[in-house]
């Protein structure tokens, strides 16, 4: 078996390949394109042994990952911050680092990181593009208040780039060139509004057979496609061992109105399989009809609901044991939920304390 450390950067993949000894075999530098990553690969295969290479998780990876994988290596994605925390470098080159990374491979030590499939990274860059779009009109329409406000132009209407505010912008005068770059943004929110909602079409049509929005869909205020968004980005959710590998990933805080929740909806699906992709939530686990467990107040205005008493509940608490048997997608959907019931109350508290 040889060990191949991989180190990509824009013009130049640097190479350190090693074999069961540690000794090391080649160092070399090709170009990262197909030509070249086909030429390394049939290089390293001369020697009559199997190959295990490493590479960084980084813009490019992919597509070095994917090219050698056709040539009968065998290449893992490490997470590069856990790379630099296993191998630490004084001196820190792009040499160094493959050797590093062959390194790892040998010590079998590679914090390889999941690699979504073919399909789910086509879901995400759909997902992703439109919201790289939305973020674009947004920009535009916030340049166009600020041009306002520069001349002294108020906005008289509820939304500006409505009918009522369109005929308001065409009206306006305004010098040059600032005329000019008004009529140029109107016509590109035009133009990204009708990619937007192209965007958006697909995006439903697609998400009607996937098998987890209809279980996002029964979150408040998640809709189609903030669904799709939401189970783009989740991939295979198979691979999260628990709701508490979940959690992190999310970055939702797991809030009291959470846990009962998920306390509820464990005993309607206490028979199903903990392995399953895409269980159903029933309809009785809304929030309001969650029960309240005992001691906990039915007000939350005395303390900010960041300070929620997550703490009370003990690891041993056969409540938290119930909502660890939950299914992963269903917890999912109950972080969410909780989340915005923690930002209610939020905004309940800050208006009921005033300026």
């Amino acid at each position: 078996m040889l060990y191949v450390g991989l180190d990509l950067s824009r013009q130049r993949l640097d190479v350190h390949v090693l074999d069961e000894e540690g000794r090391t075999v080649e160092v070399l530098a090709v170009h990262p394109d197909a030509d070249a990553l086909r030429t390394l690969a049939n290089r390293v295969l001369r020697h009559g042994q199997e190959v295990s290479a490493v590479i960084e998780s980084m813009t490019g990876s992919r597509f070095v990952h994917d090219t050698l994988e056709r040539f009968g290596w065998d290449v893992m994605i490490a997470d590069p911050v856990k790379a630099k925390g296993l191998a630490p470098l004084a001196a820190k080159t792009d040499k160094i680092d493959a050797h590093v990374l062959a390194e790892l491979a040998r010590r079998d030590l590679v914090p390889e990181i999941w690699l979504p499939t073919p399909g789910v990274r086509a879901e995400r860059e759909r997902a992703r593009f439109r919201l790289h779009l939305v973020h674009h009109r947004s920009a535009l329409k916030c340049r166009i208040h600020a041009t306002l406000m520069s001349f002294g132009h108020t906005v008289p209407v509820t939304d500006l780039f409505g009918t009522s505010g369109r005929e308001l912008l065409d009206g306006l005068e305004l010098p040059e060139p600032w005329a000019r770059t008004l009529a140029t943004s109107l016509a590109m929110l035009d133009e990204l509004d009708e990619r937007i909602d192209e965007c958006g079409r697909e995006l439903a049509r697609l998400g009607a057979d996937h098998p987890y929005i209809p279980l996002l869909l029964t979150v408040p205020g998640v809709g189609p496609l903030l669904a799709y968004t939401i189970a783009s980005e989740i991939g295979d959710i198979a691979r999260f061992a628990s709701p508490k590998k979940l959690r992190p990933w999310w970055r939702l805080p797991l809030t009291p109105l959470a846990i009962r929740t998920i306390e509820t909806a464990t005993s309607a699906t206490r028979n199903a399989s903990a392995a399953s992709v895409a269980p159903r939530l029933p309809a009785s686990t809304s929030p309001a009809s969650s029960p309240r467990p005992s001691g906990m107040s039915s007000r939350r205005t005395s303390r900010s609901p960041r300070q929620a008493p997550l703490s009370s509940w003990s690891r041993d608490d056969p409540r938290m044991e119930s909502g660890r048997r939950s299914s992963l997608l269903a917890d999912l959907v109950l972080h969410i939920e909780g989340h915005r019931e923690m930002s209610a109350a939020r905004y309940s508290v800050n208006q009921t304390a005033g300026p």
